[in-house]
C-alpha cells in the first residue's frame, strides 16, 4: 500500500507581499517640438517645484510607502539615475530630494504573488550548518502570479526533519527584486540578489524581452559536475505574451544567477528537467516535444537540445490526454525515480512516478498505474480547478518529500516512503 503523509502546512497567494517596480513610460512618447515626451514633462514638473513644495511631495509618497519596502529611497534613487541617464538631465544641479521624488513618479508597487501561488519545486540548501541529526535545510523555488498574469519566481527555505516534518523560515516583512542585470553574451543576463536581501524575502522578475510576461515552473536541481563541483540549475519557461522558450538559470551561490537562452529543437517547448548528473559521459533532459508524451534527450552541452527520443507515452486513464514530468529525476538505489504528472478526462491532472535504469535512463523498469497524487475533494476548487502539479521533489533519507501545487492556488506538502513508492510501481 502506498504510504503517503499529507503536511498541514499550505502557502496561499498574498496580496499583500509587495515589491518596488520600475514604471515604465517611452521616453520618446509624444516628442515634439512644441509637446515634450511625457517622461521629460514629468521630470520638468518636478525641476520646476521650489525646494519646499518638492520636500512636502516626497514626504507624502514616504509616508504611504516608506514603512512597506525594504530601502525605499535607495530605490528611488537608483530609478533616477536612469531617467537621468535616458535623458541626458545635468544631476550636479538636481537636489537630493528631487532626484527621489522623480524616481517615485516612475515606480510602482507591485503585488507578485496577488493571483496565485503554484508549481514548486526544492533542493537541498547550499547552507547546512548548525543542524541537527536527520534535518536538512532546504530552498524551494515558486511561481508567483501578479498582475497582468506575469509570473516570477520566488523563493522558500525551511528545514526538513527529522522524520516527515517540514517548518519554513518566515518570510522577511520586506521583499525585493533581484537587480543589477548585466548583459554577459548570447542573450544571457547577470542578475544579483541584494547584499542584505534573504533568499525567501527575493524576487526574479522577468527582465528580457523573451521573458516579459513570464517566468514560468522553474524546476530546480542540484547540478554534480564531474569534477566534484556543485551548481544549482533551474529550467523555466520564458513567455512573451505570444512565444515560450525553454532557459535556464544557473547560480553557485543564489545571490548571483545567471538567466540564459537554450537553444536547439528541444528549446522551443516547455518543462524541460535537467539530470542532477551526466549519465555515461552525457548531460541528460526530459522533455516533452510533442505536448503529449515524455522524451528523453541527450547533449553534450548543457545549452543545446536535439529532438531526444520517444521515452513514456500515455497507458492509464489517469494520464490519456497527456503527459510531463514534476521535475528532475531523483537518484535512488534502485534506478532514477521520475515524478510524472498525467492529464485525464475533465482536464484532471495527477501526479505520478516511473523507475529508470540508472545506467541507461533510456529503460523504464518500473511505473505506476495509479496516481500518487490527485486532486481530492477539499483540494479541487482554485484558480485552474481539478490539479495538482510539481515541478520537483527530493530525498529526505528513507522518504521523497514533495510540494505541490494545488488548483494553482496554493502550495501542499507530502512525504512518501520510498520502499512502498518503488512496491506500488512493480
Amino acid at each position: 500500500m502506498l504510504d503517503v503523509i499529507h503536511h498541514p502546512l499550505r502557502l496561499t497567494a498574498d496580496p499583500a507581499r509587495v515589491v518596488v517596480r520600475p514604471f515604465h513610460i517611452p521616453i520618446d512618447a509624444g516628442v515634439s517640438a512644441d509637446r515634450p515626451g511625457r517622461v521629460r514633462r514629468i521630470v520638468d514638473a518636478v525641476l520646476a517645484l521650489d525646494e519646499e513644495m518638492a520636500e512636502i511631495e516626497l514626504e507624502l509618497v514616504l509616508r504611504d510607502f516608506e514603512a512597506r519596502h525594504w530601502q525605499t529611497r535607495a530605490v528611488f534613487i537608483t530609478r533616477y539615475a536612469q531617467i537621468e541617464q535616458a535623458l541626458a538631465l545635468d544631476g550636479d544641479h538636481i537636489s537630493e530630494m528631487k532626484r527621489q521624488l522623480i524616481g517615485a513618479y516612475f515606480c510602482h508597487e507591485y503585488s507578485y504573488a496577488a493571483a496565485a501561488l503554484m508549481n514548486p519545486s526544492v533542493i537541498a540548501h547550499p547552507d547546512q550548518t548548525g543542524l541537527s541529526k536527520g534535518a536538512v535545510r532546504i530552498a524551494m523555488s515558486l511561481r508567483a502570479v501578479g498582475e497582468g498574469h506575469i509570473s516570477s519566481v520566488s523563493f522558500r527555505e525551511g528545514i526538513l526533519g527529522p522524520g516527515p516534518t517540514v517548518e519554513l523560515m518566515p518570510e522577511p516583512p520586506f521583499a525585493t527584486a533581484a537587480d543589477s542585470a548585466i548583459e554577459v553574451g548570447n542573450g544571457a543576463i547577470e542578475v544579483h540578489r541584494h547584499a542584505d536581501s534573504s533568499l525567501s524575502g527575493t524576487v526574479l522578475f522577468p527582465m528580457t524581452a523573451a521573458q516579459s510576461k513570464g517566468l514560468e515552473d522553474m524546476r530546480l536541481v542540484e547540478f554534480t559536475h564531474d569534477d566534484g563541483s556543485r551548481e544549482w540549475i533551474g529550467t523555466y519557461t520564458a513567455y512573451n505574451g505570444a512565444t515560450i522558450r525553454s532557459e535556464l538559470l544557473r547560480t553557485r551561490d543564489f545571490r548571483s544567477f545567471t538567466l540564459m537562452p537554450m537553444s536547439g529543437p528541444a528549446a522551443r517547448n516547455k518543462g524541460m528537467a535537467l539530470f542532477p548528473r551526466k549519465v555515461g559521459g552525457e548531460y541528460l533532459m526530459i522533455g516533452r516535444q510533442d505536448g503529449e508524451n515524455v522524451f528523453l534527450i541527450r547533449s553534450d552541452k548543457l545549452d543545446h537540445w536535439g529532438e531526444g527520443e520517444l521515452l513514456l507515452v500515455p497507458k492509464y486513464p489517469w494520464e490519456m490526454v497527456q503527459m510531463g514530468n514534476c521535475g528532475s529525476p531523483i537518484e535512488l538505489d534502485e534506478g532514477w525515480l521520475l515524478l510524472t504528472h498525467g492529464v485525464g478526462a475533465m482536464r484532471k491532472y495527477s501526479v505520478g512516478a516511473v523507475l529508470l535504469d540508472k545506467k541507461d535512463p533510456s529503460k523504464l523498469i518500473g511505473r505506476m498505474s495509479q496516481p500518487l497524487l490527485s486532486p481530492a475533494d477539499e483540494d479541487r476548487e482554485g484558480y485552474v480547478p481539478n490539479v495538482v502539479y510539481s515541478c520537483g521533489g527530493m530525498r529526505h533519507g528513507d522518504l521523497i518529500f514533495l510540494p505541490y501545487g494545488v488548483a494553482d492556488s496554493s502550495v501542499a506538502f507530502a512525504f512518501v516512503s520510498i520502499s512502498s513508492l518503488i512496491e506500488a510501481m512493480r
